[in-house]
């Protein structure tokens, strides 16, 4: 259930409230000439109500700022992830904090889509990164990966204030590659951008296809250029189906 949804509901819910609320109470006199409100089921619709509605208000305060749920709709992640899983996404981490290597991050693509993307965070920015013969070296090292699905089939490169993958520079008109001015050296991820990578390394559009992905500002370059760019949140715990549940790492 999305935000706007959850609203829509607590609407309904406090309408009802109210049109019971503002109904006059039935009497009932006595043998004894005693006079009293007679016991209505709209008193315990009420209370039934006041509680759905204050329990609206906080789960809607929780999907908006602190966590949310992200169904996986490919197999871009895999075997990290699978077709139909659904994930927690911690909304408030990189409020305060930037993310990490290997963080598993949703957020808005810096190509049109209607949904937000699922990645792990491979290049940070400051990071000079080069993806060669199958292994992923961050700052020189190879990385090691236990979680991905194939080594990477191609040549990719952070160099001359661009991505290059087999030798060839991402075209800025279609990839997110700032200009630059925003570099700060011409091999190292500039402020603010990182590298995205699926665990199906082959069979995932992901930052060897468009780019850099941003936490804050606009995109910078591509199809989006000028749009919001952000990171939704830290994908954390796996919690369905119930065979599958466990912390994501």
């Amino acid at each position: 259930m999305t935000p706007l949804e959850l609203l829509a509901l607590i609407a309904v819910f406090a309408i009802v409230r109210v049109a019971i609320s503002i109904r006059p109470e039935t009497t009932v006199v006595l043998a004894e000439g005693e006079v009293r409100k007679a016991p209505a089921i709209r008193t315990v619709l009420r209370e039934y109500l006041d509680a759905f509605i204050v329990a609206g208000l906080v789960a809607l305060f929780l999907i908006t700022f602190v966590v949310r749920t992200f169904f996986i709709p490919s197999g871009s992640m895999e075997p990290t992830l699978q077709i139909h899983d659904v994930l927690l996404v911690n909304e408030f981490e990189y409020r305060f904090t930037k993310p990490h290597e290997g963080d598993i991050v949703v957020f808005p693509p810096p190509i049109p889509s209607s949904n937000d993307f699922i990645k792990r965070t491979v290049g940070l920015p400051g990071d000079q990164l080069r993806v060669h013969q199958g292994v992923v070296y961050r700052n020189g090292v190879a990385m090691n990966e236990p979680y991905i699905e194939d080594r990477p089939n191609y040549e990719l490169e952070v160099k001359n204030y661009g991505v290059y993958v087999d030798g060839s520079p991402l075209d800025p008109a279609f990839a997110n590659i700032p200009p630059r001015a925003k570099w700060s050296a011409p091999d190292r991820i500039p402020d603010g951008s990182y590298l995205m990578f699926g665990d199906n390394r082959n069979n995932s559009q992901d930052s060897h296809v468009w780019g850099f992905a941003q936490t804050s500002g606009t995109f910078q370059a591509g199809q989006r250029k000028g749009e919001k760019a952000s990171f939704t949140g830290h994908a954390f715990v796996l919690f369905w189906p119930l065979n599958r549940i466990r912390i994501l790492h």
